[in-house]
C-alpha cells in the first residue's frame, strides 16, 4: 500500500517534473534525432512543446534525466521507444474538409478518369483527411466495388490506430452536409453519445499504413491518379522537400494531380511539377 503524498506536497510525477531540466545539448542531439529520424526540422521556439512532450516519455520511464533517455536510444537503433518519440514530436493539426477548396477538383478529377481511381493520402494524421476523400470519391463515383481506393499513411502509429477505429465528435463533422453524415456514419447512443464512427461500407475503401516520408523507396501500391501531401512539407528543410516530390513523380499517373497545403509552395523547390490551381500540381512533363 502507498503512502499518501504529505498535504502541501506536489506528488511525486509533479516533483520528477520540476527537478528535470532540459539543457542546450540535449536540445540540439533531440532536434539531430528527430531531423535523421523523420527529418522534421525544430527551430528553438519549439523547445517547451518538446520538453512537455518527451517528459511524458521519461516518466512513463520511469527515467528522471533527458541524457539517459537519449543514451538509451542511441544505443539500439532498433528498440520500440524510437517510434514513441517520434510519436511523440509529430504534431497532428486535422480536420474533415481542411482546405475545402481542393474537394470539388479532386472530384471533377476523379469524375474524368477511367479504371480504378487510386489516391495516396501521404499525412493521414487521426483519419479526417483520409475520410473526407473517401466521403468526396462515394459521392462522386458511388461505392461499387474496384471503382476507387485510398491508401493513407502516416509516421504517427498512435494516430494511425485511432484513424482505422474511424470514432469521432459528432461536432468534429459541421463541415458535413446530413446527407453525408447520415450515410456514412453511425451515431453513437446511450455512453457513446455525441460520437459517430464510420460506416464500414466507407471504410473498407480506405487501407492505412505506416510510412515515413524519408525514406528512399515507399511501400505504397502506386502508381495513384491523385496524391494528398498537405502541410507536411512545412516540417521539412529545402533539401527533403526536394527529395521528397522526386519520389512522387514516378508515383504519379499521367495528368495526376498533387495537392498541397495552403502555406506550401512547390514551384519554388521543384521544377518536376507545375502549379495548376490553388496549391493543386501537376507533372511538369505532362504539360508539354
Amino acid at each position: 500500500m502507498t503512502s499518501p503524498v504529505p498535504k502541501g506536497q506536489p506528488s511525486p510525477l509533479i516533483q520528477m517534473a520540476q527537478r528535470l531540466t532540459l539543457s542546450d545539448a540535449h536540445f540540439r542531439r533531440i532536434c539531430q534525432l528527430i531531423y535523421q529520424r523523420a527529418g522534421i526540422v525544430l527551430a528553438e521556439h519549439k523547445r517547451d512543446m518538446v520538453y512537455n512532450r518527451l517528459v511524458r516519455r521519461l516518466r512513463d520511464l520511469g527515467l528522471d534525466d533527458f541524457g539517459r533517455y537519449l543514451g538509451m536510444l542511441e544505443a539500439d537503433p532498433n528498440t520500440s521507444e524510437w517510434q514513441a518519440f517520434i510519436n511523440s514530436l509529430t504534431t497532428n493539426l486535422t480536420a474533415f474538409f481542411r482546405e475545402g477548396h481542393h474537394f470539388p477538383i479532386l472530384a471533377d478529377h476523379a469524375r474524368k478518369r477511367t479504371g480504378e481511381y487510386r489516391i495516396w493520402c501521404a499525412a493521414a494524421s487521426t483519419g479526417e483527411e483520409p475520410y473526407s476523400i473517401a466521403i468526396t470519391l462515394a459521392d462522386v463515383l458511388g461505392q461499387t466495388p474496384g471503382r476507387w481506393k485510398v491508401f493513407a499513411s502516416d509516421i504517427d502509429t498512435e494516430v494511425l490506430q485511432k484513424a482505422r477505429k474511424g470514432i469521432y465528435r459528432l461536432d468534429e463533422l459541421k463541415t458535413l452536409s446530413p446527407q453525408q453524415l447520415q450515410r456514412y456514419f453511425m451515431r453513437g447512443t446511450g455512453p457513446h453519445q455525441g460520437l459517430v464512427r464510420v460506416r464500414q461500407e466507407l471504410a473498407n475503401y480506405i487501407e492505412f499504413n505506416v510510412v515515413n516520408l524519408l525514406d528512399k523507396q515507399y511501400q505504397v501500391p502506386g502508381p495513384f491518379d491523385a496524391i494528398f501531401c498537405r502541410n507536411v512539407m512545412i516540417y521539412f528543410d529545402k533539401n527533403t522537400q526536394q527529395d521528397i516530390l522526386h519520389r512522387f513523380v514516378p508515383l504519379l499517373k499521367p495528368q495526376g494531380l498533387l495537392f498541397a497545403g495552403h502555406s506550401e509552395n512547390f514551384s519554388n523547390i521543384s521544377r518536376e511539377f507545375w502549379l495548376r490551381g490553388q496549391t493543386v500540381y501537376g507533372l511538369s512533363k505532362d504539360k508539354i
